[in-house]
């Protein structure tokens, strides 16, 4: 299918930001100097070198970007691979991303963003972890999913694919924030793992161009959006140079939560995660220590105009019976018999719906078996 003219805003910032040496920050500079891309790529090269960090060479690439790049290929390249491309300041770019110094000018996206998203918890660590940070990252995701975050990692291998499918088995969303463009895979061997994420389930999102291959410096980049996209990030196992530690720092500089889970003293997969609670990260046993560290932030969570409102994160996941029967409490105690006649379940069915809402914190049980909504 051939571009059309709807195309051109998309293809006008593409032009630009496939432009060698236009990064986040420059292109952000270039874009509100000028105002859009189509600006950008009409400035002639004096007005576009009074832009901080513009020299001649590169004002140069950008004046000739419409001819020297070919953004048709690459809106085709995408359509091909079933990609959004999501400029910044559209209505589908996250919220709390836009927030960053240093947002990507344009997402590639497969699969989809919900309003819930903005509820999101990176976890993330060693690619060469443990069995036990293997089963402590799984066990964070699946919980925290369950209670209604969307769980954000980098498909790597070792934690972020321990991260991810925690999520899935919970049944719950995930966005994995790849460092290399979506017409491959990378790792190889999480290509189920994607497709399984982008089924219903979540997305893959890059801001590198379609057949972009991973390089090692593109990571530490792309971990900037893995915290962007989150109210928080957790460190489940790190050394001391482990690459996840720079999405620990780039949620600090954007003024995240950061957690991160203790190991054995004299493991070295966990020394980077001792060293983050040495310098004041939460740390991080059970799934409590974050509810209790971001829930103030999850009620501050304020949708777009043009978008439902966000729940509190454990309403997201409730099953309808799990939701008729929260409706039914309030601040006042309930005895069971009471909520088996208001709700029409059995007493079995009450009691189990119960449990699970007590688990999940919605439901507080008091003396005489009465219940009264948290």
């Amino acid at each position: 299918m051939d571009p059309s003219p709807a195309d051109d805003p998309i293809r006008d910032l593409l032009a630009l930001t496939l432009t060698s040496g236009v990064g986040p920050l420059t292109s952000r500079a270039l874009l509100e100097h000028f105002g859009s891309a189509a600006a950008v790529l009409d400035a002639p090269i004096a007005a576009l070198r009074e832009v901080p960090n513009v020299g001649p060479k590169l004002a140069d690439r950008i004046r000739h970007a419409r001819a020297d790049n070919d953004p048709d290929r690459e809106i085709a390249e995408a359509r091909r691979n079933g990609v959004t491309l999501i400029p910044r300041g559209t209505p589908g770019y996250p919220p709390t991303l836009d927030e960053i110094p240093d947002p990507p000018a344009l997402l590639y996206v497969k699969g989809a963003f919900e309003p819930r998203d903005q509820i999101a918890i990176a976890l993330v660590g060693s690619r060469r972890c443990t069995p036990y940070g293997i089963r402590t990252a799984e066990r964070l995701a699946t919980a925290l999913a369950r209670t209604g975050f969307t769980i954000v990692s980098g498909l790597a291998r070792g934690i972020d694919a321990a991260a991810h499918r925690g999520a899935l088995k919970a049944g719950g969303r995930t966005l994995a924030v790849l460092g290399n463009g979506l017409s491959a895979i990378y790792p190889p061997e999480h290509e189920e793992l994607a497709a399984e994420i982008v089924a219903g389930r979540g997305a893959l999102v890059t801001e590198l161009p379609m057949t972009q291959g991973p390089l090692a410096g593109l990571f530490p980049q792309r971990n900037r959006i893995i915290s962007g996209l989150c109210l928080g990030v957790i460190v489940v196992e790190a050394a001391p140079r482990s690459g996840s530690l720079s999405t620990a720092h780039h949620a600090m500089e954007q003024n995240r939560e950061v957690f991160a889970v203790p190991g054995p003293v004299d493991s070295l997969a966990s020394r980077g995660c001792h060293r983050l609670i040495r310098d004041g990260a939460r740390l991080v046993e059970t799934v409590d220590d974050v509810l209790e560290e971001l829930g103030p932030l999850v009620r501050e969570v304020r949708p777009a105009p043009d978008e439902p409102a966000v729940r509190h994160p454990a309403e997201l996941a409730l099953t309808d019976q799990e939701r008729s029967l929260l409706g039914h409490l309030d601040d006042s105690p309930s005895a069971v018999d009471v909520l088996i006649a208001r709700t029409g379940l059995t007493a079995s069915q009450v009691m189990a719906t119960l449990s699970v809402l007590e688990l999940k914190r919605m439901v507080k049980r008091l003396p005489g078996h009465q219940f009264v909504r948290s």
